[in-house]
């Protein structure tokens, strides 16, 4: 078996986001599969998809993805809540939005998160 280490890890996340950046839906794709086989418990994997998925347009494919497989292994990761706010702010859905964005702007663990989910409550509201 495959030894992957923690920074080869990271490098190929690296990788793996601009891809996504650039548009290589595909790229980015196998290479998280790959992450996701060989590090199945990162948390920044699941974050990861959720962004290919926004960036192809697949708004609603985010939403399900955080649903059944991100929350589900990740309940209390803040930055999945914030993403999937911002997937149903991109839907023009704000009544779905504004409870997984409070979750992830009232948490105080990730600030990254919290940050970004009172920024999209902020400009959601103006």
């Amino acid at each position: 078996m495959v030894n992957l280490e923690p920074d080869e890890a990271r490098l190929l996340l690296n990788v793996a986001m601009m891809a996504i950046g650039s548009n290589r839906f595909q790229s980015a794709d196998t290479i998280l599969a790959a992450l996701e086989r060989f590090r199945p418990k990162e948390a920044s994997l699941a974050s990861a998809r959720a962004v290919l998925l926004m960036s192809a347009q697949n708004f609603q494919g985010a939403v399900d993805f955080i649903d059944r497989v991100g929350l589900v292994k990740f309940p209390d990761s803040a930055m999945l809540q914030a993403f999937k706010g911002m997937a149903y702010l991109r839907m023009e859905r704000p009544g779905d939005a504004r409870a997984p964005l409070e979750a992830a702007a009232g948490q105080t663990v990730d600030m990254a998160a919290a940050k970004l989910a009172k920024d999209l409550l902020s400009w959601q509201i103006q």
